[in-house]
C-alpha cells in the first residue's frame, strides 16, 4: 500500500493542475499551457469509453511527450469498458487516468456517467477497482459535492469511501453541487454555491488520500489559500481565459523559475510548435484560439485579439500573423487598474 507521500509523488504536479474542459483543453491548448509552466499537471478533454474503444485513438488520445505531466479524463460507467479504455490510455503514455463523476450535461446523463454517478457510489467504486486492476499508473476521480437534493455530507462521504476502498490514488472535488434538473452545464459552473469547507473536512477525515479542490479559484493567491487545506488545486476557466497566470505557477507554487520570462517570450517559445502544426496542415487558429487572453490587461490587448480573430482565421494565416498581433501589445506593464 502506497504512503500519502508516495501517492503524491506519483501524481507529479498535482499541487496545481489545469482542469479538463470540453472543446478547450485539446492538444494544442495543452502544448501552449506547457510553454507557460513546466510543473502544472494538464488534463485532456473528457473522452468517453465508447470513443476510445471504437474511435480514432490517435486523434482522441495522441499527445506530444512535451506535454507531460499530462492525464487523460475518461467518461463512462461500465467497469469493463473503463478498464479497457484505461489500458489503452496507459499504453499511449498518460501519467494518470481520471474518471469523470462531475459533468452535469444532458448528454452525459443519458450515457449514465458524469455527475449522475454521485447517486451510485458503489458503481463508482467498482469502476475504480476495475481501472486499478488494469493499469499501473495512478487512477483518480473528479467529482462534485453531490447532485440535486443530496446531502453533501452523506453524498461526498459515500463516493469517497467507495473509491478509497477500491484503491483510488487521488480525489479531485469540484466544491459545488451539480443540479441535474433546472440548470445548464454553464450555470452549474457558477450558480450552485461553493463550499470549500466541505472539501477541507473531507481531507481532515482522510489524511492519507491526496485531495485536490476545483471551482471558483481565480488566481495563484486564491490557490495558495486553498493549499493550506488540501493537497492540490485545479483551475479551469481562469487558466484558459487568463493564461498568463500560469507564468506564476512554477515560481509561486513550486519554487522554480518560470520557463519563459513573460507573455511575449511565451509567444516566441511557442512558435516552433505552431510551425510544426502548420506544416502538418493545421490552421493557425487551432493554436491561437487558446491564446486570445494572453495579454489581457495590457494596452493593445484588444487589438491583438481582433487581429487574431480576423487575419488569423484564414487558411493563409501563419506565424507572421501571430507576430503582427503581438506587436500591437505594449511591452510596458500597465497599472493594475488599467483596461485593455
Amino acid at each position: 500500500m502506497s504512503t500519502p507521500a508516495e501517492k503524491l509523488n506519483a501524481l507529479s504536479g498535482w499541487r496545481f493542475s489545469v482542469a479538463p474542459m470540453m472543446d478547450w483543453t485539446d492538444r494544442q491548448c495543452r502544448a501552449f499551457h506547457r510553454t507557460l509552466s513546466r510543473r502544472a499537471r494538464l488534463y485532456t478533454e473528457m473522452v468517453t469509453t465508447g470513443a476510445v474503444l471504437h474511435g480514432d485513438r490517435e486523434r482522441l488520445l495522441g499527445f506530444d511527450a512535451g506535454e507531460h505531466p499530462v492525464a487523460v479524463q475518461l467518461g463512462g460507467s461500465d467497469p469493463g469498458d473503463l478498464a479497457a479504455a484505461a489500458r489503452i490510455a496507459a499504453d499511449f503514455g498518460y501519467a494518470e487516468i481520471n474518471l469523470n463523476v462531475g459533468c452535469p450535461s444532458d448528454r452525459v446523463q443519458e450515457g449514465r456517467f458524469g455527475a449522475c454517478l454521485m447517486r451510485e457510489p458503489a458503481l463508482v467504486g467498482a469502476c475504480v477497482a476495475a481501472m486499478k486492476a488494469a493499469v499501473s499508473v495512478p487512477v483518480t476521480v473528479k467529482c462534485r459535492l453531490g447532485v440535486d437534493d443530496q446531502d453533501i455530507e452523506e453524498a461526498l462521504d459515500a463516493v469517497a469511501g467507495t473509491v478509497i476502498a477500491a484503491g483510488v490514488d487521488g480525489l479531485i472535488v469540484h466544491a459545488r453541487k451539480a443540479w441535474l434538473k433546472g440548470l445548464s452545464p454553464r450555470e452549474n459552473r457558477d450558480v450552485p454555491p461553493l463550499d470549500y469547507g466541505r472539501v477541507a473536512r473531507l481531507k481532515q477525515a482522510h489524511p492519507d488520500l491526496p485531495i485536490a479542490v476545483n471551482g471558483g479559484i481565480a488566481g495563484i493567491a486564491a490557490a495558495e489559500a486553498r493549499l493550506a487545506e488540501v493537497d492540490g488545486v485545479m483551475i479551469g476557466r481562469a487558466a484558459y481565459t487568463e493564461p498568463a497566470l500560469l507564468l506564476d505557477v512554477d515560481p509561486e507554487l513550486f519554487g522554480e523559475p518560470a520557463p519563459v520570462a513573460d507573455a511575449f517570450a511565451a509567444v516566441e517559445a511557442f512558435e516552433p510548435i505552431i510551425a510544426e502544426g502548420l506544416a502538418r496542415g493545421l490552421r493557425l487558429h487551432a493554436y491561437t484560439r487558446h491564446m486570445l487572453g494572453l495579454f489581457n490587461g495590457r494596452p493593445g490587448a484588444r487589438a491583438y485579439r481582433r487581429h487574431l480573430a480576423t487575419a488569423g482565421m484564414g487558411a493563409e494565416a501563419g506565424l507572421n500573423t501571430l507576430r503582427e498581433a503581438a506587436a500591437k501589445v505594449s511591452r510596458e506593464r500597465p497599472p493594475a487598474s488599467a483596461a485593455a
